[in-house]
């Protein structure tokens, strides 16, 4: 991909998209391009960010670890996410950890220019807000499912989302292969009842487990499911 920030389509994909051609050649010549390995660590919990992170390519968890020491998956980001935003907006340090779930390239814009854009341009600080009213909306929704809902409605739930959000592949899987600790993060239980789960969602023809692959058969079955009909 391209690295000059004007040329590169990504920025399509996020708030970048309204920023000038200028303003788009000065980042380009700050930023910083950097590969971050499966399992490796982008930011954690308590960290200074200092800037956001543009994904260029892969994919990456955001999660926190509650008081008995259970991990729990707040969102998956992807290709043309930007991470970050809340702490550069605060200037405090990161609340949530990102771990990378696949090879990724990313690139960090420091802070600094994020805000000077935010200041001078108001399509880019307007369409900025409002991606994040979106996340905190989606955050706000995923704690009520998380309160109010079954763990069997929630593996519903998860397993559409994983599908909206990362498409299928030519086998008809979801594209994206998550270990099983991972499920249980983003549902909100325990690795034991993720297993049990897939396997009766498996057993009843809602999906169909191939290897490390989930493929959706039934998703109709799972949206009556996840709202409780």
């Amino acid at each position: 991909m391209d690295s000059k920030c004007e040329q590169c389509m990504i920025r399509e994909l996020n708030s970048l998209k309204e920023l000038t051609k200028e303003e788009l050649v000065r980042i380009s010549h700050c930023k910083t391009v950097k590969t971050i390995k499966k399992g490796e660590i982008l930011f954690d919990e308590g960290e200074h960010i200092n800037g956001v992170f543009c994904i260029k390519s892969g994919v990456c968890k955001v999660s926190k670890i509650s008081q008995n020491g259970r991990e729990q998956i707040v969102h998956l980001t992807k290709k043309g996410n930007l991470l970050g935003e809340r702490s550069l907006i605060s200037n405090e340090t990161a609340n949530l950890k990102a771990t990378a779930l696949n090879d990724m390239e990313v690139c960090f814009i420091p802070r600094n220019e994020i805000i000077k854009d935010l200041k001078d341009n108001s399509n880019f600080s307007f369409d900025f807000l409002k991606r994040m009213a979106n996340s905190l909306k989606n955050t706000d929704n995923a704690l009520v499912d998380l309160a109010q809902k079954s763990v069997k409605q929630r593996m519903a739930i998860t397993l559409l989302y994983l599908e909206d959000t990362f498409g299928v592949n030519e086998n008809g899987a979801i594209n994206i292969r998550l270990s099983r600790d991972d499920i249980a993060g983003i549902v909100g239980t325990s690795i034991e009842s993720t297993i049990r789960l897939l396997s009766t969602f498996n057993k009843n023809g809602y999906i169909k487990l191939q290897n490390k692959s989930i493929i959706l058969l039934d998703k109709k079955c799972l949206k009556n499911l996840s709202d409780n009909i």
